[in-house]
Protein backbone atom coordinates (compact mmCIF):
# COMPACT_ATOMS: atom_id res chain seq x y z
CA UNK A 1 0.00 0.00 0.00
CA UNK A 2 2.66 2.44 0.98
CA UNK A 3 4.36 1.80 -2.37
CA UNK A 4 1.12 2.31 -4.36
CA UNK A 5 0.79 6.01 -2.61
CA UNK A 6 4.31 6.41 -3.04
CA UNK A 7 4.10 6.18 -7.04
CA UNK A 8 0.95 8.10 -7.00
CA UNK A 9 2.89 11.05 -5.52
CA UNK A 10 5.99 10.66 -7.56
CA UNK A 11 3.35 10.34 -10.29
CA UNK A 12 1.62 13.98 -9.22
CA UNK A 13 4.90 15.40 -8.78
CA UNK A 14 6.39 14.77 -12.31
CA UNK A 15 3.01 15.72 -14.08
CA UNK A 16 2.83 19.17 -11.88
CA UNK A 17 6.09 19.92 -12.83
CA UNK A 18 5.69 19.13 -16.59
CA UNK A 19 2.52 21.48 -16.68
CA UNK A 20 4.37 24.15 -14.92
CA UNK A 21 7.67 23.97 -17.29
CA UNK A 22 5.31 23.33 -20.72
CA UNK A 23 2.57 26.97 -19.54
CA UNK A 24 5.72 29.02 -18.31
CA UNK A 25 5.84 32.54 -20.34
CA UNK A 26 9.41 32.62 -22.40
CA UNK A 27 12.09 35.09 -21.29
CA UNK A 28 13.29 35.84 -24.50
CA UNK A 29 11.27 37.29 -27.60
CA UNK A 30 12.64 37.35 -31.43
CA UNK A 31 16.08 36.65 -32.23
CA UNK A 32 19.60 38.55 -31.37
CA UNK A 33 22.23 39.22 -34.00
CA UNK A 34 24.95 40.68 -31.22
CA UNK A 35 24.98 44.45 -32.36
CA UNK A 36 26.75 46.95 -30.91
CA UNK A 37 25.32 48.17 -27.33
CA UNK A 38 24.65 51.78 -26.72
CA UNK A 39 23.48 53.48 -23.65
CA UNK A 40 19.87 54.28 -22.69
CA UNK A 41 20.92 58.02 -22.14
CA UNK A 42 22.78 58.09 -25.90
CA UNK A 43 20.01 57.31 -27.49
CA UNK A 44 17.76 60.14 -25.57
CA UNK A 45 20.12 62.30 -25.91
CA UNK A 46 20.95 62.03 -29.67
CA UNK A 47 18.51 59.95 -30.65
CA UNK A 48 19.38 61.54 -34.98
CA UNK A 49 22.70 60.08 -34.57
CA UNK A 50 20.98 56.48 -34.17
CA UNK A 51 18.31 56.67 -36.85
CA UNK A 52 17.34 53.43 -38.37
CA UNK A 53 20.65 51.64 -37.07
CA UNK A 54 19.83 48.59 -35.61
CA UNK A 55 21.22 48.65 -31.98
CA UNK A 56 20.94 47.03 -28.36
CA UNK A 57 19.89 48.51 -25.04
CA UNK A 58 19.64 47.60 -21.28
CA UNK A 59 17.55 49.31 -19.02
CA UNK A 60 14.69 48.76 -16.31
CA UNK A 61 11.11 48.29 -17.85
CA UNK A 62 8.77 50.91 -16.35
CA UNK A 63 5.17 52.03 -17.08
CA UNK A 64 4.88 48.84 -18.83
CA UNK A 65 1.35 49.11 -21.34
CA UNK A 66 -1.37 47.27 -18.79
CA UNK A 67 -3.36 46.09 -21.54
CA UNK A 68 -1.19 44.05 -23.34
CA UNK A 69 2.42 44.38 -22.29
CA UNK A 70 3.61 45.64 -25.96
CA UNK A 71 5.17 48.44 -24.93
CA UNK A 72 7.34 50.40 -21.82
CA UNK A 73 9.60 52.75 -20.65
CA UNK A 74 13.09 53.02 -20.13
CA UNK A 75 13.71 56.23 -18.13
CA UNK A 76 16.95 58.27 -17.36
CA UNK A 77 16.25 60.88 -15.08
CA UNK A 78 13.11 62.75 -16.04
CA UNK A 79 13.57 61.36 -19.63
CA UNK A 80 11.81 58.62 -21.40
CA UNK A 81 12.65 56.11 -24.06
CA UNK A 82 9.41 54.37 -24.93
CA UNK A 83 10.33 50.65 -26.46
CA UNK A 84 7.68 49.17 -29.01
CA UNK A 85 8.05 45.35 -28.83
CA UNK A 86 4.69 44.91 -30.34
CA UNK A 87 6.20 43.04 -33.13
CA UNK A 88 8.51 40.63 -31.54
CA UNK A 89 6.20 40.11 -27.90
CA UNK A 90 2.67 41.47 -28.68
CA UNK A 91 1.23 40.02 -25.44
CA UNK A 92 4.47 40.41 -23.01
CA UNK A 93 4.33 39.69 -19.61
CA UNK A 94 4.12 42.43 -17.31
CA UNK A 95 7.77 43.02 -15.99
CA UNK A 96 7.69 46.42 -14.61
CA UNK A 97 10.57 46.86 -12.59
CA UNK A 98 12.56 43.96 -14.07
CA UNK A 99 15.77 44.44 -16.31
CA UNK A 100 15.47 44.09 -20.20
CA UNK A 101 18.02 43.79 -23.01
CA UNK A 102 16.27 44.70 -25.98
CA UNK A 103 17.65 45.24 -29.62
CA UNK A 104 16.03 47.35 -32.64
CA UNK A 105 15.81 50.13 -34.14
CA UNK A 106 15.60 54.22 -33.12
CA UNK A 107 12.33 55.42 -35.33
CA UNK A 108 10.33 58.76 -35.72
CA UNK A 109 6.97 58.43 -33.19
CA UNK A 110 5.20 61.37 -32.89
CA UNK A 111 6.91 64.33 -32.18
CA UNK A 112 10.33 62.65 -31.01
CA UNK A 113 11.63 59.20 -31.49
CA UNK A 114 10.71 55.45 -30.43
CA UNK A 115 12.94 52.65 -30.03
CA UNK A 116 11.31 49.24 -32.18
CA UNK A 117 12.17 45.69 -30.96
CA UNK A 118 13.26 42.87 -32.90
CA UNK A 119 14.02 41.22 -30.15
CA UNK A 120 13.62 41.57 -26.13
CA UNK A 121 15.01 39.66 -22.88
CA UNK A 122 13.28 40.48 -19.64
CA UNK A 123 15.62 39.08 -17.16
Amino acid sequence: MKTIFTLCAISVAITAGLIWHATRLPTEYGVFSGVEQVTVVDLIEKPASYLHKTLTIEGIVREQCTTMGCYFFFLEGNKKLRVDIQEVAMTAPRKNGHKARVEGQVVPYGDGYQFVASAVEFQ
